[in-house]
């Protein structure tokens, strides 16, 4: 037994934990925990981010990419403040984030002090749990709590709040061994199992979607079972991207407001929906009403509270994904269901993704950055039509692949969460497809990346216009532009170069492939501009509210006299 000061007893804490990477910015209540860390620098790396939400997004990055719960590091007030919106889009994807902040003194706690924010009331909604440490003995116990809760069940970010004091008094530290992690069985029941898997073997059009706790789980190899098993096709959510290879036959793309029409269409005509460690979110779903109507639906999630929540379901099974695919395996023989597997396959052949491919456009981008990396490379992205286009084009095969802020929408989130994850993944190619939208908002964190020369790439899908927000006021507003062109003398090439990245600008399609190249073995954070036009459109689409199976492309629009 030992008597450490509470900035001590923390960083012990962390390495208990296996943290050996900190996102995070310094300020004056947590002083005392960086000159701790400053002891320590041979055991855990600090990335000094440009900006807390830099911090929080990189954080949360790293854990997508490795697996690990992410940490990040701020002060007081504003900085605590500044974590929010990153811990708030970790929430709503299930990231495990282990948010430290440090307050004012227990004694000026309540007193409006300089720099004070109750930052334990504000993150309340938006964390799997929070704490405040006011008494160093408490701390330990904290801090192991607090990654065993971020860890567990349906993953969180949690946050701790340590006054200053408790930060420099001193306690009994012992170390401890961190509490194994069990997958979420006990709510599995034998007669759940049973009934799902009778209703897979009376199914003559199974379809199966595939959402984020597939990833979560790491289930891809019992998944890939299930799918082979029950001879069904496979289509997923933004956030289940890469749990079902989109190399593989019977995978048909995303559902949802831009998913395929394959996806679209085949769920509505599906007798059986699986759907397993999803959300039902409005963006997949449409009109709630006509979702999946001629179908049964069968849910698979480790969080009861999802159960019924937006869809009703007709059988269901909670428990950890990975558990439960394995346990109903073992009750499948193999299925044929060649009649409807043969519609799947010329509906594919009906309605594939399509763009212009005389120019330079967004899906050219994605494509171009697929053939180039040859499907290996992680994909983080920031919000709007560039992230549509990046799930629509590039082809994931694994967890931890692509990388993006599904629930929230957070605009800004993917040049911190690019840098997270790529310094959690090494060698492995990641790029950043970011609108110029987007890359306004947190573009200070190339400084981070250039800081400590890590070799992200940054892409910047550059049309002058807030492009998702246009495309609805094209088809919705009566083209009415309010607030959403970007038309002004703002050089990104220049800016990106000032920041210390190197910076290339594709104008023509011709240009591309050697800009990706160059980039890929530059060793440093590289910039790829790429100016397309301003009114490219994401298709297909289907209209909010509207039913899943009103789908239009640009055709459609077309021969309805719409023009776009």
């Amino acid at each position: 037994m030992k008597t450490y000061t509470g900035s001590r007893i923390l960083i012990e804490c962390l390495k208990e934990q296996g943290v050996d990477t900190i996102f995070g910015y310094p300020g004056g209540t947590i002083l005392n925990v960086y000159d701790e860390l400053y002891k320590h620098q041979d055991e855990i790396t600090h990335i000094l981010t440009s900006h807390e939400q830099g911090a929080a997004h990189a954080a949360d990055g790293y854990a997508r990419a490795t697996g690990k719960v992410g940490v990040c590091f701020a002060t007081s007030g504003p900085g605590a403040t500044n974590l929010v919106t990153g811990i708030a889009t970790a929430y709503m994807d299930s990231i495990p984030l282990v948010a430290i902040t440090a307050n004012v003194a227990t004694s000026a706690l309540g007193k409006d002090s300089f720099q004070e924010i109750d930052i334990v009331g504000v993150t309340m909604p938006i964390t799997k749990h929070n704490f405040i440490v006011k008494d160093v003995k408490d701390l330990a116990k904290t801090i192991r709590r607090a990654f065993y809760i971020a860890k567990s069940g349906r993953p969180g970010p949690v946050l701790v709040d340590i006054t200053k004091d408790a930060t420099a008094n001193k306690a009994e530290y012992k170390y401890e061994e961190p509490k194994a992690v069990e997958r979420s069985t006990e709510n599995i029941a034998k007669k759940d199992i049973e009934k799902v898997v009778s209703l897979i073997k009376a199914s003559k059009k199974p379809f199966v979607f595939v959402g984020g706790g597939c990833n979560i789980s790491k289930a891809s190899e019992e998944l890939k079972e299930f799918v082979d098993y029950i001879d069904a096709p496979v289509c997923d959510s933004l956030m289940g991207k890469g749990a079902f290879a989109g190399t593989d036959d019977r995978y048909t793309g995303m559902i949802g407001m831009h998913g395929t029409k394959t996806s679209n269409f085949g769920v509505t005509e599906c007798d059986l929906l699986i759907a397993i460690g999803c959300r039902f979110s409005d963006r997949v779903i449409g009109n709630a009403k006509k979702f999946a109507k001629h179908a049964k639906i069968v849910h698979i999630d480790v969080d009861p509270a999802e159960i019924n929540k937006n869809i009703k379901t007709d059988a269901s099974v909670i428990g950890d994904v990975k558990i439960v695919l394995s346990r109903i395996n073992e009750q499948l023989e193999n299925m044929k269901h060649e009649d409807w597997m043969k519609h799947i396959k010329e509906m594919k052949e009906q309605y594939p993704l399509t763009y212009d491919k005389s120019k330079l456009t967004g899906p050219a981008v994605i494509e171009a950055i697929y053939n180039a990396t040859k499907g290996d490379a992680v994909i983080t992205t920031d919000v709007g039509q560039h992230q549509m286009w990046a799930a629509q084009f590039y082809k994931y095969t694994r967890e931890g692949q692509f990388i993006t802020s599904g629930g929230l929408g957070t605009m800004g989130y993917g040049l911190g969460a690019c840098i997270g994850a790529k310094v959690g993944v090494g060698d492995t190619p990641v790029f950043n497809i970011a609108g110029d939208g987007c890359f306004r908002m947190n573009l200070n964190e190339l400084a981070t990346a250039s800081r400590y020369n890590i070799p992200i790439i940054q892409v910047v899908i550059n049309n002058h216009v807030l492009g998702m927000v246009r495309q609805w006021q094209t088809l919705f507003y009566g083209k009415r532009y309010s607030a959403t062109v970007l038309e002004d003398k703002v050089d990104f090439c220049k800016t990106s170069e000032g920041l210390g990245a190197k910076a290339f600008k594709v104008t023509k399609k011709s240009e591309l492939d050697k800009a990706i190249k160059e980039a890929l073995k530059a060793g440093c954070p590289c910039v790829i501009e790429c100016v397309i036009d301003n009114d490219d459109k994401v298709f297909p689409m289907v209209a909010p509210a509207a039913p899943i199976s009103e789908a239009f492309s640009e055709e459609d629009l077309a021969s309805k006299g719409f023009e776009v």
